[in-house]
């Protein structure tokens, strides 16, 4: 057992300090088959549409609550780097302040933001701001689970700073994902290069039965609080 193995086995990590552009394209797991993709998106679809109807009266009430705090609007629209490189809009519940942005520069979310509101910090610790992109699954620009879709100026800073960065937009982005149920939560190049090894073992090994298990475990991190934004 070599130890890019037992990164891999042990600790659901794909180290980039092991992986060679070789592996990316012979190695068993990286090549994503039209089998695994459709079976991924009848999941995908099935789930989000009971998940929508399930959540909608806790969504009804977190638009109220948010109009009620800070105002319209209640969803914050944002580009995102989803599947091959393409940009599409994420839609979130806003939980920061409308000038959380005035300057025009991009910031990374931190914890203990003071651009949050006092509704987004609720929101934000039960991940209820996710919910409106379950729409964005049924329309087919995300998955349930998968690599957290990042926008275009971080997406741009990362490829170049940590390699095989790119390689996480092989596959869609998620609602939640193995990084999020397996890494705190962190804002820094350091923290993306650590979630992007979780990352790239999901790209590897994702199937059916492990997005039913990063969603359980999703469930917990909302209980728990653990790495809560």
């Amino acid at each position: 057992l070599d130890l890019a193995s037992y990164f891999e086995r042990a600790l659901g990590q794909i180290r980039i300090d092991s992986l060679r552009v070789s592996w990316l394209i012979f190695g068993e797991g990286f090549r994503q088959s039209w089998r695994r993709t459709t079976v991924k998106r009848l999941f995908d679809i099935t789930a989000a549409a009971c998940l929508l109807l399930l959540a909608s009266p806790v969504m009804l009430l977190t638009m109220l609550l948010i109009a009620l705090e800070d105002g319209f609007s209640v969803f914050y629209r944002q580009e995102r780097v989803g599947l091959d490189g393409r940009l599409f809009n994420v839609v979130k519940f806003r939980s920061m302040r409308k000038d959380a942005e005035s300057d025009g520069k991009p910031r990374w979310a931190t914890a203990n933001d003071d651009r949050v509101t006092r509704v987004g910090r609720i929101i934000r610790k039960l991940r209820i701001d996710e919910l409106p992109q379950l729409y964005s699954v049924l329309t087919g620009d995300m998955s349930l689970v998968g690599p957290r879709p990042e926008r275009p100026y971080f997406v741009d800073q990362l490829t170049r700073d940590v390699p095989f960065y790119a390689v996480r937009h092989s596959v869609k982005p998620g609602v939640t994902g193995w990084a999020q149920v397996s890494y705190h939560y962190g804002s820094t190049v350091d923290d993306s290069i650590q979630k992007l090894q979780y990352d790239l073992f999901y790209v590897k090994n994702h199937s059916l039965f492990l997005d039913i298990v990063i969603l359980f475990q999703t469930v917990g991190v909302v209980l728990t609080g653990k790495g809560a934004q």
